[in-house]
C-alpha cells in the first residue's frame, strides 16, 4: 500500500519543458515596450505564478502600465512558440501510464494554455479532465487554495497527497496545504545543481529525473502482476 492516495503534478516545468520558452517570450514581449529584464529575474519572480500576478508585479516593481492588448499578444506569441518548440519532459509519459494511484494536474496556467500544452505533447488521453487551474480558486499559488481544491475534488486528504512541483512558489503552496512535496529539477530551466531552496520553500525531497520516480516510491507503481 502506498502512503499516498493522490499525486498532484504541476504542469509547466514538470510535465512539459515549457518554462524556458515562457520566460524567453515574456522577456521579448516586455522588451518591445522598453522594459529590459533578464531571464534570472523572470525565473525568480514569475515562474509558477498566474498571469494576473505577473502583470501586477510588473506594474508595481517597474511602474509599467501594460497596454490592454498585451496579454492577448503575449499569450498568442507563447502558444505559437509552444507549437514549434514544446516537448514533454523525459519519462513523464511512462510514469503517468504506470502510476497506480489517482493523479491530477494543478497549474497556474490558463485553461486554454494547459489544454493546448497537454494535447501538443500527447498527455491528454492519460490525464483526461483531471486538470485544475488557478481560475477555479480565489487565490493562486503560493496560497494553498488550488492544491486543496484539487485534493477535495479528487477525494483525497492533504496529508495523503504528494505534490510534484518545480517552482518555489508551487513548493510553498504545497507545503501550506499540508502535503508532501517533491521538487522536480529536471527541466531545462533548472538542473541537479540548482541552489538549495530557502527555508520557507524546502521540499521533502528532490526529483532529478522521472526515470527515478518509482525508484524513490515503488508503492506508487501499479501492480501489473497481481498474485
Amino acid at each position: 500500500m502506498s502512503e499516498f492516495d493522490l499525486v498532484i503534478f504541476d504542469c509547466d516545468g514538470v510535465l512539459i519543458d515549457s518554462e524556458i520558452i515562457s520566460a524567453r517570450m515574456l522577456v521579448a514581449e516586455l522588451a518591445r515596450l522598453g522594459l529590459t529584464i533578464g531571464l534570472p529575474y523572470v525565473e525568480r519572480h514569475f515562474l509558477g505564478r498566474s498571469y494576473p500576478v505577473v502583470m501586477e508585479t510588473i506594474r508595481r516593481e517597474f511602474g509599467l502600465d501594460l497596454p490592454p492588448d498585451f496579454e492577448a499578444q503575449y499569450r498568442e506569441a507563447l502558444l505559437a512558440a509552444f507549437q514549434q518548440e514544446l516537448k514533454i519532459v523525459p519519462h513523464v509519459h511512462e510514469v503517468l501510464a504506470a502510476i497506480g494511484v489517482p493523479f491530477c494536474v494543478a497549474t497556474s496556467s490558463s485553461p486554454r494554455r494547459v489544454e493546448m500544452s497537454l494535447a501538443l505533447v500527447g498527455l491528454t488521453p492519460l490525464i483526461g479532465d483531471r486538470v485544475f487551474t488557478s481560475t477555479m480558486v480565489a487565490r493562486g499559488k503560493p496560497a494553498p487554495d488550488l492544491f486543496l481544491y484539487a485534493a477535495q475534488k479528487m477525494g483525497a486528504r492533504p496529508d495523503r497527497t504528494l505534490v510534484i512541483e518545480d517552482s518555489l512558489t508551487g513548493i510553498r503552496a504545497g507545503l501550506a496545504a499540508g502535503m508532501t512535496v517533491w521538487r522536480f529539477v529536471g527541466g531545462s530551466h533548472l538542473g541537479a545543481s540548482t541552489p538549495d531552496e530557502p527555508a520557507d520553500a524546502r521540499p521533502h525531497r528532490r526529483l532529478v529525473s522521472f526515470a527515478d520516480f518509482f525508484k524513490i516510491e515503488a508503492s506508487l507503481k501499479a501492480d501489473r502482476h497481481p498474485a
